[in-house]
């Protein structure tokens, strides 16, 4: 399935590349995971519908309303940047006027990936490149702190991994990496296409 016909089933818009004109040193363009990438990552990656995931700088929200339509698990799309907020909420609106009732939840927090207030029921973390290292240490901080307070076990879940965010995970916390999934046909000939899954259990 085409990225633009998976969209359509969703009635969601959440395909291109986005560059910022004041681009900062500290946050990426946006740009969505791969369908396809997805689909390889939840065929193998274990899951359970109490699971709460949050995506930090999820854009348009490819990737929670993924999770809440597919894995029929909770989702939370972290986004500080005010325009594309605004166009994952476009898109919530859009999906729920035919959404089936479930118990999961999908929502989406206008704000600083930072300032994002941990939840003892968030227990899987999504990240695909989207801000500095020093922003992704004080997540994970944040993160760690509320296991500290709630324990549980949590992971981190990397897509197109920089070497700064996994020499840091594994050297600096507690999180081991847990498993490495490589998308056929493509890590062949880019090896940051594949997604490492750190566990804190």
């Amino acid at each position: 399935m085409q990225e633009q016909d998976h969209d359509r089933l969703l009635r969601i818009k959440t395909t291109g590349v986005r560059e910022w004109n004041h681009q900062s040193s500290h946050y990426n363009r946006y740009e969505a995971t791969p369908y396809s990438a997805l689909e390889i990552l939840f065929d193998e990656y274990e899951w359970k519908t109490s699971d709460r995931f949050v995506d930090f700088g999820c854009g348009k929200g490819r990737f929670p309303f993924y999770v809440f339509h597919h894995l029929h698990a909770s989702a939370i799309g972290v986004e500080m940047n005010a325009q594309l907020y605004q166009e994952a909420m476009e898109n919530l609106t859009r999906y729920m006027e035919r959404a089936k009732s479930s118990r999961a939840t999908i929502q989406f927090e206008h704000i600083f990936a930072e300032g994002y207030d941990i939840e003892k029921e968030d227990n899987r973390f999504y990240f695909f490149n989207p801000f500095s290292l020093q922003i992704f240490q004080k997540v994970i901080d944040n993160i760690l702190r509320s296991v500290e307070n709630h324990p549980r076990s949590v992971d981190v879940i990397l897509y197109y991994p920089t070497s700064e965010y996994n020499h840091f995970l594994e050297i600096h916390t507690v999180f081991e990496l847990w498993k490495e999934i490589r998308l056929p046909g493509l890590y062949e000939d880019n090896n940051n296409e594949r997604f490492l899954i750190f566990r804190l259990a």
